[in-house]
């Protein structure tokens, strides 16, 4: 009678993952693992705890707080990988069992512990609110799993698998392995792309000597120029034959052509604004859509500008290229000219007025006293005699209709306690004069 072994053969690598777990040693170490996972959840979490209050905004800074909440992140494979040095320390010189089942799982927990502190180190060193805090699992599993598989001595055969499954274009083969290589492969030098350029825009932003738009563009421009370097060795590492870039560049063409000129149109326009050295952060601008604001940041497809009301309005940077701009603040001068206009009447004081509008533009904290401000008399009209007064301001970002009303307000107090009354057009008149008498004959 053939035994269960002789009717269904198990194959030799199924075979060699069973084998071990015949031996007693196997579980043993099974075990010294298994203990080890909850002494780790177990301590570590307690740590964890205990590391929270050191590790919040404030209580720490700089570079000992990263220490700290890496250490903290790092703390339960760190405790794991001790246990199982330990734990294959006694077995093999106190019980002379072999631990070589030990000697992977040291390996696997030494390396996850690694992984997770480098990854988070590289997330640190980006800006804050990086969009890496969101994959830093997921990198870290990921890095972590292809280590596995080489330590385990796995990766040739998984990569023969994944080689297996492939489409061809043409000439042009492409399988699960190149993929992945090259998914793998753009993901880690994007990483390293983005550190770069996050490192020379620190430095670029230090220096003394060169003006804030060309600071912009080198970072900008170096940036852009590091991610399309990271695709196009990725592209290599992966061993994709270029050619495939001759139709995507195809499609690519068709695409700007149909659909993305206005993206490219606004990247340019950037680097032209940039360039060109128009506009700069902190500049007061207006436009004729009547956005008024100071400009908060330039980027590759739009500014950012931030108005009276405190709301930031993206602007495409083709429409401050093609459209009529106002720059409040062009080559540093920020002082500019405020007219009021003030008619009053034919039988006040004239002399008196315009010296109540000049005292009170003076008095204000805003209005600057060199060039001090100035009441003309612009003309005569039909009802009223036209004044106006001009003052200097050089805080433009701050807006002008609050010191519109302030001056407004102090003129009308000043004129009315000197008995100088503000004429109304004309117009108004008119028009109030034929509806009195209307109503006059209704009452006869």
């Amino acid at each position: 009678m053939r035994s269960l072994e002789d009717a269904f053969p198990i194959s030799p690598l199924i075979q060699d993952l069973i084998d071990p777990f015949y031996s007693v040693y196997t579980w043993w170490q099974i075990g010294v693992i298994v203990t080890g996972v909850l002494f780790a959840l177990w301590v570590g979490g307690r740590l964890q705890n205990w590391f929270q209050p050191a590790i919040q905004p404030g209580a720490a800074t700089g570079y000992r707080r990263t220490a700290m909440r890496t250490g903290a992140l790092a703390t339960i494979p760190l405790i794991l990988w001790l246990w199982l040095i330990a734990g294959s320390a006694i077995l093999r010189h106190w019980q002379k069992i072999p631990t070589e089942l030990l000697h992977y799982a040291i390996l696997l927990a030494g390396a996850l512990t690694l992984i997770r502190m480098g990854v988070f180190v590289l997330r640190h060193s980006f800006s804050p609110g990086s969009k890496l805090k969101a994959w830093e699992g997921v990198l870290t599993f990921t890095i972590w799993s292809i280590v596995a598989l080489y330590i385990l001595g796995w990766l040739p055969l998984v990569k023969e698998i994944l080689d297996e499954y492939a489409v061809r274009f043409g000439n042009v083969r492409v399988s699960l392995l190149t993929i992945s290589s090259f998914l793998l492969s753009v993901a880690l030098l994007l990483l390293l792309a983005l550190w770069i350029a996050d490192a020379f825009h620190a430095r670029v932003m230090r220096s003394q000597s060169l003006d804030q738009s060309i600071k912009i563009a080198l970072t900008k421009l170096s940036k852009f120029l590091l991610l399309l370097l990271a695709v196009f060795v990725a592209l290599l590492t992966a061993g994709i034959d270029l050619t495939v870039l001759t139709v995507f560049g195809g499609a690519l063409a068709v695409g700007l052509g149909l659909g993305l000129q206005r993206i490219v149109s606004n990247f340019i326009s950037g680097f032209i604004i940039i360039f060109e050295e128009s506009i700069h952060p902190g500049d007061v601008i207006g436009l004729a859509n009547n956005t008024f604001g100071t400009v908060q940041s330039l980027n590759a497809r739009y500014i950012v500008v931030r108005n009276g009301d405190g709301l930031d309005v993206l602007i495409p940077n083709e429409e401050l290229v093609t459209g009529q701009i106002t720059n409040w603040s062009y080559g540093g001068d920020r002082n500019i000219r405020l007219r009021l206009a003030l008619p009053i009447s034919y039988g006040d004081n004239l002399e008196q007025a315009l010296t109540i509008i000049e005292r009170v533009a003076c008095s204000h904290e805003r209005v600057l006293k060199d060039p001090k401000p100035r009441a003309c008399l612009l003309g005569f009209g039909d009802n009223s005699i036209n004044l106006e007064l001009g003052v200097w301001i050089n805080d433009p970002e701050r807006g002008i209709s609050e010191l519109r009303s302030d001056l407004y307000l102090g003129i009308w107090k000043e004129f009315n306690t000197a008995g100088i009354a503000l004429s109304a057009p004309r117009s108004i008149i008119l028009q109030e004069a034929p509806a009195q008498g209307l109503f006059r004959s209704a009452d006869k």
